[in-house]
């Protein structure tokens, strides 16, 4: 496939993945599922050594995972909710920071633990997997956020703004990071199962920004979550 239509075929692959997950009606299969049409071409960004080329690549899934799973959870809230794993605890979680100010999402020490966890463990995954786990718990994460700004619009006075205001920019730099390191630490394995050169010690700016990246997001939602609470609710007219 020509490269030029490789961000067209992924963005297309996408959106029929959640259409085949809905039909399927297993909420486990989702995320490997969402997975399947952009994995190939990241393995063949890597194999050429075009790194750079493989975190775009994967950067358009996750912005075309936001998309499919908010406008989805939007329009039908209920099957949404069903289908998404975690999605409607996450959900509640946020509605109620969101109506009373208290909550994980404005306390650093509640919410830093669980940055940390996520992380750590996907990171785990995917040096040991290839990111072959460590893709699909990234698309679990992006479906339940994308689920709650989805069912927050469905409940606002002005959905569309809500939406606009509800992917706060430190999630944008979070899901950046974790799709920065996903390619990254999954080239040692992936080259070793397909017979590619791919050196670690080659990589070591991209980790140097992922990482820096899950910093500024630390540092964005400290800073800004209870301001933008504000905005959130007075956009949404609660």
């Amino acid at each position: 496939m020509p490269a030029a239509l490789v961000p067209a075929a992924i963005v297309g692959g996408t959106a029929l993945s959640y259409a085949i997950a809905f039909l399927a009606g297993v909420p486990a299969l989702v995320p490997f599922i969402n997975v399947l049409p952009a994995f190939p071409f990241m393995v063949a960004s890597l194999r050429r050594g075009r790194t750079g080329e493989a975190i775009w690549r994967m950067l358009v899934w996750a912005a075309a995972m936001g998309v499919c799973a908010t406008l989805i959870s939007y329009f039908d809230t209920t099957s949404a909710g069903h289908l998404f794993l975690g999605g409607e605890s996450y959900r509640r979680e946020m509605f109620a920071f969101i109506l009373t100010g208290t909550g994980r999402e404005g306390d650093i020490r509640a919410f830093l633990p669980q940055h940390a966890a996520h992380a750590v463990g996907f990171c785990a995954l995917a040096i040991a997997t290839g990111a072959v786990l460590a893709m699909p718990l990234g698309a679990v994460l992006m479906n339940y956020m994308s689920y709650y700004v989805g069912a927050l619009a469905a409940s606002s006075a002005h959905p569309w703004m809500a939406i606009a205001v509800a992917w706060v920019p430190w999630a944008v730099v979070r899901v950046a990071s974790f799709v920065t390191l996903g390619v990254v630490l999954a080239g040692p394995v992936l080259a070793r199962v397909g017979g590619f050169e791919f050196r670690l010690g080659g990589q070591k700016r991209w980790l140097v920004v992922a990482t820096g990246g899950l910093a500024v997001d630390v540092l964005l939602k400290w800073l800004l979550a209870p301001w933008w609470r504000g905005l959130i609710r007075s956009v949404a007219g609660w």
